[in-house]
């Protein structure tokens, strides 16, 4: 039996998002599941990436929490968990989700997503990894991104094949299929 692969996922943990978000993420971590896939994240029970955990927990995934000290004092470690990880910052926990897994995945996210997926994007830019990188734009939430992505291009802050880096995904049937289809792009030097 082929063992299951891990996905990241990066998102928001605010409780305060309209309710389609929520929506989203719970079928999110249901297809997750389904879709034979284990799932490592933030580690907290809020937000959007409390409920992607806890579908995905309840529908069979294995799911691993990697959470600072500082967050988990804060009573925000979600208590379903039996794989928990607590580090000592932000940065430690960026490597040990890097570490942890085949795949990263940016959903509608606030400061902290965008950190987190552009350091992954970076790293597969100068060749440190060759993992699928996908952003998934559900309701058009990282439209102005792309058309930022696009005047990086226009003005050679980037070059073309950068485009090779990351997958943008429109639905959860269609970012299935890339990760299943998945090949490492061949490595360019960013210079």
């Amino acid at each position: 039996m082929e063992e299951k692969k891990t996905l990241c996922i990066y998102c928001s943990s605010s409780n305060s998002l309209p309710v389609k978000f929520y929506d989203f993420a719970k079928e999110f971590g249901i297809k997750l599941a389904q879709n034979g896939y284990n799932m490592v994240y933030g580690g907290t029970i809020v937000g959007m990436m409390g409920v992607i955990a806890s579908n995905a927990l309840h529908h069979g995934a294995e799911v691993t929490g990697v959470i600072p000290e500082r967050i988990a004092s804060f009573g925000l470690k979600n208590p379903e968990l039996a794989n928990v990880i607590i580090t000592k910052d932000m940065r430690e926990r960026k490597a040990t989700m890097e570490k942890l897994s085949e795949a990263f995945i940016a959903l509608p996210g606030g400061f902290g997503t965008f950190e987190e997926i552009f350091e992954i994007l970076v790293a597969k830019q100068l060749g440190y990894h060759d993992k699928p990188v996908i952003f998934f734009n559900f309701d058009h939430f990282y439209d102005n991104m792309f058309k930022m992505f696009d005047t990086i291009y226009e003005n050679k802050f980037a070059k073309e094949y950068a485009k090779n880096l990351y997958y943008i995904a429109e639905n959860i049937d269609d970012m299935y299929e890339y990760l299943k289809t998945y090949k490492p792009c061949e490595a360019v030097l960013k210079w």
